[in-house]
């Protein structure tokens, strides 16, 4: 097994064609629900996890189920096939629903088949990439997905001016588009690691719990409360921007895309960060600086948050939240391109799909908690949008704290690698 460049860039267009989906969906669903719909915070926090629910059904299952699928065209791809054009469908579907029924029916349809194809598609990674690129080959995949984000946030929100189905029949043709790509040119590989029997999730997280380090057990813990910190955030920042700063809708989702810009950018840098120094000091930086940036964003007034810092193409106007912003796209991508790679090499080949999806488990858990959490917080505050700011950083020096225990996840070189899956 080689690291290929072209082959890593290809496979990224399937991690593309879902940030596209979920950049458009978490931008402009709140502003349905809430200017559409009339619903209150606490609601919009619970709809807003409705795809992280069926993920956690889901995904983790399918991660396990793809390790054991033999088909002529692959384990993986037989998902791929099925859940990305009917979640196509459903998201170009959504913007025209003008009831609430309608509009449920839609969205529930679009989370069922995005997590039924999300983890076999990321457990390609790994599948095609020998454990020590693994950190760069991530960052490559989440260099894609930043792409994807910064064009559904900053091309969804210049479509949203013109008419507000736009983003969403975007992110349908792009997500076809992506997944073809995958479908096309990607071949799995013909050797699928141990043969006999595997644990399955439930045993596998069994035994990460019974090891004497607890490394794993630590480090999906901490992936939990820092993925906990993001989604509450994210869930809500477009109903912050117009509620708290007093934006327009679209300013919200632009902001986000500047957020994207800067994580696409590190997206790389932080993939070799991680195999150079080590994926462990590189994430526990990047939350540190995290925590730091949301603080500074909390007990700012709007008035500076809002006051103009320079204007740049594609981007607009950037203020001082864009700046904030920028900073926490690159502490992301510290955090986040090394932490699957860190899950998957405390793992066999054969397992890297139940491993992909426990990642999956705690990550999805943490984004169906954080929405619900600051979802409270804001009507209990009396509709307050900057308390969505408050809770995150104690979550990310929690993360901190686990991920100082982590002692096992670092790159190991190939024969290492062919050693453990005997």
């Amino acid at each position: 097994m080689k690291f290929s460049y072209g082959k890593t860039f290809l496979l990224g267009f399937g991690f593309f064609g879902v940030s596209v989906v979920w950049g458009v969906y978490n931008a402009f669903v709140p502003l349905f629900l809430a200017n559409k719909f009339g619903l209150a915070p606490a609601v919009i926090g619970f709809f807003m996890t409705l795809d992280n629910i069926a993920a956690l059904l889901i995904q983790p299952p399918v991660g396990a189920w793809s390790d054991r699928l033999r088909t002529p065209i692959g384990r993986r791809m037989p998902f791929l096939l099925v859940g990305a054009p009917l979640g196509a469908v459903a998201f170009g579907l959504i913007p025209v629903a003008a009831v609430l029924p309608f509009f449920v029916a839609c969205t529930s349809t679009l989370l069922l088949s995005m997590a039924l194809w999300r983890t076999p598609v990321v457990a390609l990674m790994p599948d095609i990439t020998p454990s020590q690129y693994r950190s760069q080959a991530n960052g490559i995949i989440n260099f894609m997905g930043g792409v994807g984000a910064i064009i559904s946030f900053l091309g969804g929100a210049a479509l949203y001016e013109r008419n507000v189905a736009f983003p969403f029949w975007m992110g349908s043709l792009l997500v076809v588009i992506a997944s073809l790509l995958v479908f096309l040119f990607i071949k799995e590989p013909k050797e699928y690691g141990e043969t006999q029997a595997q644990p399955g999730m439930i045993a596998s997280l069994k035994e990460a719990a019974a090891e004497p380090d607890k490394s794993a057990l630590r480090l999906l813990f901490a992936i939990f409360f820092w993925f906990l910190a993001y989604t509450a955030i994210e869930a809500f920042f477009t109903l912050y921007a117009t509620k708290h700063l007093g934006l327009p809708e679209a300013d919200g989702a632009r902001l986000l895309g500047q957020l994207s810009l800067i994580f696409v950018i590190f997206a790389l840098p932080s993939g070799y960060i991680g195999g150079k120094v080590g994926r462990r000091i590189t994430i526990m930086s990047g939350i540190a600086l995290m925590t730091a940036v949301i603080l500074t964003i909390f007990f700012s007034p709007p008035d500076l948050l809002t006051t103009q810092v320079f204007r740049a193409p594609v981007l607009g106007v950037v203020p001082v939240l864009g700046v904030l912003l920028m900073v926490a796209g690159a502490a992301w991508a510290l955090i986040n391109i090394n932490s699957l790679p860190m899950v998957v090499d405390m793992t066999t080949l054969a397992r890297v799909g139940t491993y992909t999806g426990l990642y999956y488990l705690f990550s999805t858990l943490a984004a169906i908690v954080g929405p619900n959490v600051n979802g409270w917080i804001v009507q209990l505050s009396g509709r307050n949008y900057n308390t969505v700011m408050m809770v995150a950083p104690l979550f990310l020096l929690t993360a901190f704290a686990l991920m100082w225990g982590v002692r096992r996840g670092e790159a190991v070189v190939e024969a290492q690698a062919a050693l453990a899956g005997d």
